[in-house]
């Protein structure tokens, strides 16, 4: 019987078999950029810190003990992780993505992938036919779930068996949910994405991203793509995720149920024309949650009745605070029409229902009474104005 997910947040088993480093509990940041070798054709297992540092190595194989993969890596951002994914395809290639992604993702794949060559058709992967969108040069099939910040639930072992039965890549970004919550590689996906940024870090105090996949042959192309280009997570980086991880499922649990009891009260609201959190029962993809992932998370969206009302709630927030990211110990307001989509083209927001009076929550741990307190007063406010 494997350990549970907390102790894995906290403990590396393989590693408890001797007393290493002079007993440090916490993790030594090696703020080292090269390493001496005792002879001629010897090493101590590192050589330079591009291709690897101690730090880095071990945060990638706590990262991949949670994702239940054989290997992990950790990069700069998670934006440095998802580019890194895009150098799996050459020019000619055709992926299948959602279409309601992070705008950086869309950025990436519209700016830059499609300048090499990959080309893309974009799906509801929720609802549509995925299927019908297999090309003789199609390679991947790549997933948020849920989106951002739509919040649409994909069934990720649906995707999987396409994946399979046409012989292609199935890559998943769980930044959402974590590896608290969800695990793709167990649901059949083959690479998983991070923004180490978000959950895992936790504190919105340094950026990074992961790739995590069980595949040898991914995990030999990936080690080899991260040492030529030079995007690994540095020493100190690699320390601070270390130290978030720990808290994982605390802030998990502690900020699903603020989320949970934030997207009830907004039901109440008169100003509030739709919420979108899978952890209600009315969403769509609330059923599919409960069987691929083991809870719901502390994102959701949710719509206004005007682009005014949207304005004077971001105005307004005080211990809710109006910024871009998500995943931290604070709860964030997000407008993504102007923050994390703004590079999107209006035609594709509009058709995912990005709207100029949708904001996004990212629900943090403080206490619900306080949190329910300020919306309270903004909404109050709100209604005022109104009147």
């Amino acid at each position: 019987m494997g350990r549970e997910i907390e102790t894995k947040c906290i403990h590396l088993e393989s590693e408890e078999d001797c007393i290493k480093n002079y007993g440090a509990i916490s993790y030594p940041i090696y703020q080292t950029a090269t390493y001496a070798h005792p002879g001629v054709e010897q090493s101590t297992g590192y050589d330079y810190s591009r291709l690897q540092n101690p730090t880095r190595e071990h945060l990638e194989k706590i990262i991949a003990t949670l994702e239940n993969g054989n290997d992990a890596f950790a990069f700069s951002s998670g934006m440095a992780a998802i580019t890194m994914a895009m150098e799996l395809f050459k020019p000619g290639d055709h992926l299948i993505v959602d279409s309601d992604l992070y705008g950086g993702s869309i950025r990436l794949f519209s700016n830059v992938s499609e300048k090499n060559g990959i080309t893309f058709s974009r799906v509801d992967c929720y609802k549509e036919d995925v299927e019908a969108y297999v090309q003789d040069n199609t390679k991947a099939i790549y997933i948020e779930t849920p989106t951002n910040p739509m919040m649409n639930v994909t069934d990720i072992r649906k995707m999987a068996e396409i994946a399979k039965k046409y012989k292609l890549l199935l890559i998943v970004d769980n930044t959402f949910l974590s590896p608290y919550f969800q695990n793709p590689l167990e649901l059949g996906a083959d690479i998983v994405i991070h923004s180490g940024t978000k959950y895992l870090g936790g504190h919105n105090d340094t950026l990074a991203g992961f790739l995590v996949t069980k595949s040898e042959e991914i995990s030999e192309r990936f080690r080899f793509l991260i040492k030529t280009t030079g995007a690994g997570l540095a020493p100190f980086d690699s320390w601070l995720i270390l130290r978030g991880v720990k808290t994982l499922g605390l802030r998990m649990e502690r900020a699903q149920e603020n989320a949970i009891e934030i997207a009830k009260w907004l039901k109440t609201q008169p100003a509030v024309t739709k919420v979108i959190y899978p952890g209600l029962e009315e969403h769509p993809g609330h059923e599919i949650m409960k069987k691929q992932a083991r809870g719901f998370g502390a994102m959701l969206t949710f719509q206004l009745r005007s682009k005014e009302d949207a304005f004077t709630i971001l105005e307004k927030v005080r211990l809710i605070q109006y910024a871009e990211s998500l995943g931290g110990v604070e709860t964030l307001i997000t407008y993504p029409t102007t923050q994390t989509h703004a590079d999107v083209p209006e035609e594709i927001r509009i058709k995912n229902g990005i709207t100029d009076a949708t904001l996004r929550l990212s629900v943090g741990i403080e206490n619900i009474k306080d949190l329910l307190e300020e919306l309270e007063r903004v909404f109050g406010e709100l209604e005022e104005k109104e009147w």
